[in-house]
């Protein structure tokens, strides 16, 4: 069974730049999309970007692209989120999960890491 942990969070100004990371254990992390999805205080979970098995097809939420990157480094089993010009309202726990395919429904995916608080300071 994959385990991920999320990583690299932490409270930042806006326009600065994080980079999350969601690394896996166990099991065959190379045969699964993943994707990174967010929740603010009383809000409902979102998608905010997904990578495809390979890393070669990825998918963005409209308002994070051009800002944020998801790559995927297999030797290290590990997915990243390269997050630039971050805004207060990017300001969330992230959750990384796995799926077949690199799908937008939050519902469709399984193996959630218990997530990664980012705070955007105005």
């Amino acid at each position: 069974q994959v385990q991920l942990v999320e990583s690299g969070g932490g409270l930042v100004q806006a326009g600065d730049s994080l980079r999350l990371s969601c690394t896996a254990s166990g099991g065959a992390f190379r045969s699964y999309a993943v994707g990174w999805f967010r929740q603010a205080p009383g809000k409902e979970r979102e998608f905010v970007a997904a990578t495809d098995r390979s890393g070669g097809v990825t998918v963005y939420a409209d308002s994070e692209k051009g800002r944020f990157t998801i790559s995927r480094d297999h030797a290290k089993k590990t997915v990243y989120l390269q997050m630039n010009n971050l805004k207060p309202e990017d300001t969330a726990i992230y959750y990384c999960a796995l799926h077949r395919d690199p799908s937008t429904s939050v519902y469709q995916y399984a193996h959630w890491g218990q997530g990664t608080q980012v705070t955007v300071s105005s």
